[in-house]
């Protein structure tokens, strides 16, 4: 063995105590951090011939880097939907990568059990009937792909092909309809050969992101062809949710397939006081919901959960000699696009043991809650003008007066510079705007008055 390989793993305990200083040195820090940081250029080393070693390398990485990783795992990263990591689900990150599993066959470890018991635990916590298939993959962009693939075996069925076997070629249109998509569900079209351009967007209902039913209802029946529709379970700048039970009716007069994006949405069943923006997503065909958001597990993880687990293999069934044939139950590996993957059961396994579904009603209330606090300051605000009533964890708002876009950008990385606070640019019905997503579980109310006193402050200046 190569003698650096072979130190390494002769004092491979006294590395792990170094990582686990380093680690918890970072924890620490965490609430204290700039929230975000824009890096500094750093000359490209080369790669070394001898190496250096597991703890050297850790220490040059620590003195080139470790100044320039961002809080933001910690508690006002309030930028995109961003989450953290409970304490429960690093252990459990951790030790997926100590064991090292690659989910794909059920015949040789247990990891595939965990998954489904993590996936069991997933329905329960989203009020999710047990017919719904789940599987995880690496985040909402792959769990969108997965159900609109299926979507589109189901609607090529519909016209007497098999497109995971026959190909595209001689498919007509599928009509895609959705009044407030997600970015990552024009990728998923791109990336499935259907087009971006095959997005045909539906009317928003007055001042909302919401679709407007009965435009989707016009829309339904002028078409000649199976379609698509893509419902929103929490859009990313309002938080709006689509009127999911009034969008599955209509699958009684109109042939189509429902998929609910529901990538950080879904987690408003957890409460009693917000599962009613969810009613009536049991009737979708195929679901998005995101674990590396609001379940704060780390990066990168996701849930897809189908009503068709037969369509579902068809287009991800891996044939391969050494696999062996596609049994009634098939094997992880012709569920994903993925033939490997890491074990990411397991943090989202960890976390919710450990909570439970008490412990995960409490943080999404609390988010709720600080947003809505958030909204208030805003709304009464001379400085500010919210853009849209809160929802559930999703503040939009602008600048007073008429920002532009590049005042809001220029606000946004004095904001970013200063630290204390991250949030993201948008664009709200023609207007430019900021939103603020705040999904983690350590953020506090105090750091809802820090973040208010940033946004004030670089205001002024």
């Amino acid at each position: 063995m190569y003698p650096l390989l072979q130190a390494d793993q002769d004092n491979q305990a006294a590395i792990l105590d170094t990582a686990v200083t380093a680690a918890t040195q970072f924890l620490r820090e965490l609430p204290h951090r700039p929230a975000a940081v824009t890096p500094k250029p750093h000359d490209i080393t080369d790669l070394p011939a001898d190496g250096r070693g597991a703890t050297d390398a850790l220490a040059q990485f620590q003195a080139r880097y470790g100044a320039e990783m961002a809080g933001s795992a910690g508690p006002r990263y309030f930028g995109f939907v961003t989450g953290g990591s409970t304490p429960a689900a690093l252990i459990g990150d951790w030790l997926t990568a100590v064991y090292d599993q690659n989910p794909a066959t059920d015949e040789d470890y247990a990891a595939p059990q965990v998954e489904k018991e993590a996936i069991h635990f997933l329905r329960q916590l989203l009020g999710l009937p047990d017919k719904f298939a789940g599987t995880f993959v690496s985040g909402a962009t792959m769990s969108n792909f997965v159900g609109l693939a299926q979507g589109r075996q189901w609607a090529a069925q519909q016209q007497g092909i098999d497109v995971a076997e026959e190909g595209l070629y001689s498919l007509s249109r599928i009509s895609v309809l959705s009044a407030t998509p997600h970015a990552s569900s024009y990728k998923s079209l791109a990336m499935l050969g259907m087009g971006r351009q095959n997005m045909t967007r539906i009317p928003s209902l007055s001042d909302r992101e919401a679709m407007d039913v009965s435009a989707l209802a016009q829309q339904l029946a002028a078409l000649d062809e199976p379609a698509l529709v893509i419902a929103s379970g929490g859009t990313v700048n309002t938080v709006d949710f689509d009127d999911l039970q009034a969008i599955a009716a209509l699958k009684q007069d109109y042939p189509f397939w429902l998929h609910v994006d529901a990538a950080f949405g879904g987690f408003a069943a957890c409460s009693l006081r917000y599962a009613h923006l969810l009613a009536g997503w049991e009737q979708a065909d195929s679901i998005t919901v995101d674990a590396h958001k609001w379940l704060n597990v780390p990066y990168d993880s996701a849930m897809t959960f189908s009503r068709h687990p037969d369509l579902q293999v068809a287009v991800f069934q891996n044939t391969a000699v050494y696999l062996g044939p596609t049994h009634d139950t098939p094997a992880p590996v012709h569920w994903t696009p993925q033939n490997s993957r890491r074990f990411r059961a397991l943090p989202a396994w960890m976390t919710l043991l450990a909570y439970g579904r008490n412990g995960y009603r409490e943080i999404i209330e609390r988010n709720c809650a600080q947003a809505q606090w958030l909204g208030q300051q805003i709304e009464a605000s001379p400085q500010f003008r919210l853009l849209a009533p809160v929802r559930l964890n999703g503040v939009c708002f602008t600048l007073a007066g008429d920002p532009t876009l590049a005042v809001i950008h220029d606000y946004l990385a004095r904001l970013r510079d200063d630290g204390r606070v991250f949030l993201t640019p948008t664009q709200y019905k023609d207007t430019p705007a900021i939103r603020a997503s705040i999904s983690n579980w350590q953020t506090a109310q105090n750091d809802l008055e820090i973040c208010w006193q940033a946004l004030q402050e670089i205001a002024s200046e």
